[in-house]
């Protein structure tokens, strides 16, 4: 396995989303996938029924035992769901892996509705862990709700986009799966510069987990030496191609296949 990401998220006992959906993007990617663990739920397709929510101090002892041993060529956080682990997180980063590419998804809310973020949590994640972010992927109610103002069309991605980047990303991924019509569009600002991804909209309610795939599958690219847009198209393919194949579980929003195999170009 070439490359190595931890990945600090919480846990989907439906093993669509979360860090399990982590460790699955990461090695389908080629990459080797360690995790810290900051909450645990009880969910399904149908939504989250329960949350247990893992202490700080643990939380930075599992950063800090995998990094000073196995190390990370990148690093990915999920949900942070208290302005504690968000600055807890940081800090153990700091310590342990300045300098080291970071993907930041916020999860803020489950397909279900179930809001996974602590209003007081915001401030911090867009004061203390934006700047640090080599790439934040936001997905439309996540790009309002950090940047201020709705987010409906493209020119409002663009502007968001924009907006958020002064808060200190290297680069923005905004997803554009909430927007009205038969086509997705995703923007990636990076360098002072948007590349535009455009496809067709599949139809599916098997969905559960994309964002956390999509930023996982990223973060593996960064690892194994990828540009930064290299990883994004290699990610965006695979997360289509997972939606496209996802096996029907669950009276909900299902999970994705993880286990597909996407040809490289």
């Amino acid at each position: 396995m070439k490359g190595r990401v931890l990945i600090v998220a919480g846990s989907d006992s439906g093993g669509g989303a979360g860090i399990q959906a982590d460790i699955k993007a990461v090695t389908a990617m080629g990459a080797f996938a360690a995790t810290a663990i900051t909450a645990l739920t009880a969910q399904n397709t149908e939504g989250v029924h329960g949350v247990v929510a893992v202490e700080p101090a643990f939380i930075a002892q599992q950063i800090e035992v995998v990094l000073t041993d196995i190390g990370a060529d990148a690093l990915k956080t999920g949900m942070l769901h208290s302005a504690e682990v968000i600055e807890t997180v940081a800090a153990a980063f700091r310590q342990h892996a300045p300098g080291t590419p970071l993907v930041v998804d916020p999860v803020m809310v489950a397909k279900g509705g179930h809001r996974l973020l602590q209003n007081a949590a915001e401030t911090a994640l867009r004061d203390v862990l934006l700047p640090m972010a080599t790439l934040l992927t936001p997905n439309l109610p996540e790009a309002e709700a950090l940047a201020g103002f709705p987010v409906r069309t493209e020119a409002d991605m663009r502007r968001a986009a924009e907006h958020l980047a002064r808060r200190g990303p290297k680069a923005i991924l905004m997803k554009g799966g909430h927007l009205e019509g038969d086509r997705v569009i995703d923007l990636l600002f990076h360098e002072g510069r948007f590349d535009r991804f455009e496809d067709a909209r599949i139809k599916s309610r098997h969905t559960h987990g994309t964002g956390c795939t999509l930023a996982s599958a990223i973060a593996a690219g960064l690892a194994q030496k990828m540009t930064l847009r290299d990883s994004v198209v290699r990610a965006r393919a695979y997360v289509r191609a997972a939606i496209e194949t996802a096996p029907g579980y669950g009276r909900g929003h299902g999970p994705l296949n993880h286990a597909v195999t996407v040809k490289p170009d």
